[in-house]
Formats: structure tokens, C-alpha cells, sequence
């Protein structure tokens, strides 16, 4: 066995070494890439044994004639046997603070925090897709399902900062008072027990607008109750807040919860004030678009006419927006009919022949669909941001994830309190 021979971690993608070595649900890519990202700064313990146990699968894989001991794999991996890819957004060599990234999506949280300084010891995210973009991008696989114990075991002891997207979802509190344990079979009760475990100096939670609203109120009240009273953070009241005001021509607005531990003192927080600085789609738009990929057939168009006045008619309001380039875009959002509804005017196309691709001749208007990395740049996500999937899963990515620059000026916000960074 040649240990100067490197193990690309790229290798990882090979189809035959993913069937024998990484089932799914399996956290060993996971936990190898999290310990190779933290062997400098003492979090690698608590990925260490299980870092060993899959180079020695991996070794026993690649070297099949050799016997490969335990022993033999803690040195291969102490030696540098695995060779880092090169990747965007490396972790930075000299952090200023710790946190964690939970229902990280494909890394907005991430990317904003790296920028103040930050160094992320833990990340998870459960979709497929989301996890290939996000270690294309920071050369790190997530952890799984959270809701897992095996998944949390992972959590390292002493990070700064928790940030977590978290969806929303009902709670049972019919007659009680919405407290911890009224939240078990929610994803928000695996944030609040991670909170009680580690207790963080401070936490940052992200969710829809609609979370004000939702279950008449409840839901919140119930986040509320429970990061005030029963983890004693202090909590300021949350705060709606806007991508447009951050430098992004979005309209996309989310809502921000912060918390501060008790031993902080911390006991008051202001938000960060709008940035004075007007954005519009001519600020991110691309100027090179193949007209056989988004731009619309005559056709479509129609259709997308006749079901925004089908909706319409009912009172609900379902639609699209033909954005101009001195105007921001409408929230970006997954699913469905979630691209195409944000159409942009492209007068530059010269095509209009029929293709295979677009069923009939297109529109002499220039109307066409946003492209991905439209999207990517109405989030505040760099173009050195690699978008490594297909079209249709990358419009899923971004429409679920969080706008860069609104986070970081929160985040920051956030850090200054608690003397991390002036």
C-alpha cells in the first residue's frame, strides 16, 4: 500500500465506490470531510473515530490484497491520505468563531458567516441534490436526517453561533402551555433540544413571513416560549425582514428570530438598519442567454396568461411577473410553477425560428424565464458559486434558500454583541 498515493475525495462520486461504501441515510462521507475540515482546531475529535472507521473500509476497498487494520487506517489518515479537491468557499485558516449550519440547503447560512470570519464544525441537510451542491462549493458533505440521534451524536461541544432555516410547521397545544415538550414531532423541537444541549452563545433562526401567522399565532408563540422560557435566551421580538433592503433587487421578505444566552448579559439587539443603495434586475441580469433553453414559445406564454387569468377569476391571485429591467424581482420560490414566475424582457434575441426544444416559434416580445444564475445573483450568491445540477433542481435550491447579504447583516449584528468581530 503506497500511502503517497492521494484519495481524491471526488472519488467519493464514483458510482461503484458509492454502492459498496455509502448506503443511504449513511453519515461516513459526512463525518470523513468534517473531520479533514476540522484536524487544526479541536473539533476533529468528535469525528475521529468515525473518520478512521470509514478510511479503513476505503482502504480495505482500494487495497484488497492488503490487511488493512485499524491502526494502519488511523495512519493513512494522520499521513494525509486523502487529497481535498479544490472547491469556492474553502474554511478559512484562522477563524474568529464557530457555528453550525442545520437545515443548511445548499449553504447561504454558511457562505454569509464565512465571509464575517466564521468557521462552520457542523452542517446538515437531508436532500440529495442540495447536499451535492453544497460540497461541490465548500468541499464538505452534510449530515443527514437531524431528527436522528445518530445524526446529532456528531454535534461538536463549544461552537459560538447555531443558525438554522428550520421549517414550520403546526404544534399540538390545544390546552397547554406551549412549551418543550409541546413541540416533540416538530423539527423546531430538534433546533430547541440541540440548544439545551450545547447552549451556543447565540442562535439565529430563519423562516417564512407566514410563520407570524401561522396556527393563529401559535407556532410562534410556542418558538418563543420556549427559547425565552425554557432555554432562558433572551429573545428580542422577531423581525420581518427584507432582501431589497440588503443590495438584491428581490422583494423577499423572511423572518428573523435571534437569541442571546444568559451568560452573554446580552439584553438588548437591533437589527440591521436598510442599506442605502437601489438594485435592479439590470444589476444581475445575464447577458448571454440561449434563446432554445429560456427564452418562452408563443405558445407558453398563452398558457401562462390563461392560468394566471383562471386564478385570477377565483380571487387567488396566482400568477406571473414580466419583470423590466429597472424593476426587482418578486420572491424567488420552489416548486410547481416556481420559474415560471419571474419572466423577464429580453430584447436583445434575434431568434425566433422554431426549435426542437421549445414546441413552436418564440415570443417576438422576449420574454423569457430567469436563468439559474439570475436566481443564484437575486440571492446575493457569488458567480464563483458553482451550480453543478440541473436546471430544475438549481431553481428548487435557490428558491429555498436564504438571501446572502440580509443574513450577513444580521449575522453581524449578532457577532458584534457578543464581542466576536467589531
Amino acid at each position: 500500500m503506497d500511502l503517497k498515493e492521494k484519495i481524491s475525495l471526488e472519488t467519493f462520486e464514483n458510482k461503484q465506490f458509492r454502492i459498496k461504501l455509502i448506503e443511504p441515510e449513511n453519515n461516513q462521507e459526512a463525518v470523513l470531510t468534517h473531520y479533514l475540515h476540522n484536524s487544526k482546531n479541536g473539533v476533529s475529535q468528535f469525528y475521529k473515530k468515525g473518520a478512521v472507521d470509514f478510511t479503513k473500509e476505503i482502504l480495505e476497498y482500494k487495497y484488497p490484497e492488503e490487511k488493512i487494520t485499524t491502526k494502519v487506517a488511523e495512519e493513512a489518515l494522520q499521513y494525509g491520505i486523502f487529497d481535498t479537491f479544490q472547491v469556492p468557499f474553502p474554511p478559512l485558516e484562522n477563524p474568529k468563531f464557530k457555528f453550525i449550519d442545520l437545515f443548511a440547503g445548499i449553504g447561504g447560512f454558511r457562505l454569509a458567516l464565512q465571509n464575517l470570519g466564521g468557521k462552520c464544525v457542523f452542517t446538515s441537510e437531508w436532500d440529495k441534490e442540495a447536499k451535492r451542491t453544497y460540497k461541490a462549493n465548500f468541499g464538505e458533505t452534510p449530515f443527514g436526517d437531524i431528527t436522528k440521534e445518530e445524526t446529532k451524536k456528531y454535534i461538536p461541544d463549544g461552537f459560538d453561533l447555531l443558525c438554522a432555516g428550520f421549517p414550520c410547521q403546526a404544534f399540538s397545544i390545544a390546552g397547554k402551555r406551549g412549551g418543550f415538550e409541546d413541540t416533540r414531532g416538530t423539527l423546531f423541537f430538534d433546533v430547541a433540544e440541540i440548544i439545551k444541549r450545547k447552549q451556543p452563545k447565540a442562535v439565529f433562526l430563519e423562516n417564512v413571513k407566514g410563520l407570524r401567522n401561522h396556527n393563529g399565532g401559535k407556532t410562534l408563540a410556542t418558538i418563543l416560549n420556549v427559547l425565552r422560557n425554557d432555554l432562558g435566551y433572551f429573545v428580542p421580538e422577531p423581525q420581518i425582514v427584507n432582501a431589497k433592503d440588503f443590495g438584491v433587487p428581490q422583494n423577499r421578505e423572511r423572518i428573523y428570530i435571534v437569541g442571546f444566552h444568559p451568560n452573554t448579559g446580552i439584553n438588548e439587539f437591533t437589527y440591521p438598519t436598510p442599506l442605502d443603495k437601489k438594485v435592479t434586475f439590470a444589476d444581475i441580469k445575464e447577458k448571454e442567454v440561449p434563446a432554445t433553453k429560456y427564452f418562452l414559445s408563443t405558445q407558453y406564454v398563452q398558457t401562462l396568461e390563461n392560468h394566471k387569468a383562471r386564478h385570477e377569476s377565483k380571487g387567488n391571485g396566482f400568477g406571473f411577473q414580466i419583470i423590466k429591467d429597472n424593476e426587482i424581482s418578486n420572491a424567488v420560490v420552489c416548486g410547481g410553477m416556481g420559474r415560471e414566475r419571474n419572466l423577464v424582457l429580453d430584447h436583445r434575441i434575434t431568434d425566433f425560428t422554431p426549435t426542437t426544444h421549445i414546441k413552436g416559434t418564440v415570443n417576438r416580445e422576449g420574454i423569457r424565464k430567469m436563468t439559474p444564475r439570475e436566481w443564484a445573483r437575486l440571492q446575493g450568491f457569488p458567480d464563483s458559486y458553482i451550480i453543478p445540477v440541473a436546471d430544475a433542481s438549481a431553481y428548487k435550491q435557490f428558491g429555498n434558500s436564504v438571501a446572502v447579504p440580509a443574513i450577513q447583516a444580521t449575522a453581524k449584528e449578532i457577532l458584534k454583541l457578543i464581542n466576536i468581530i467589531k
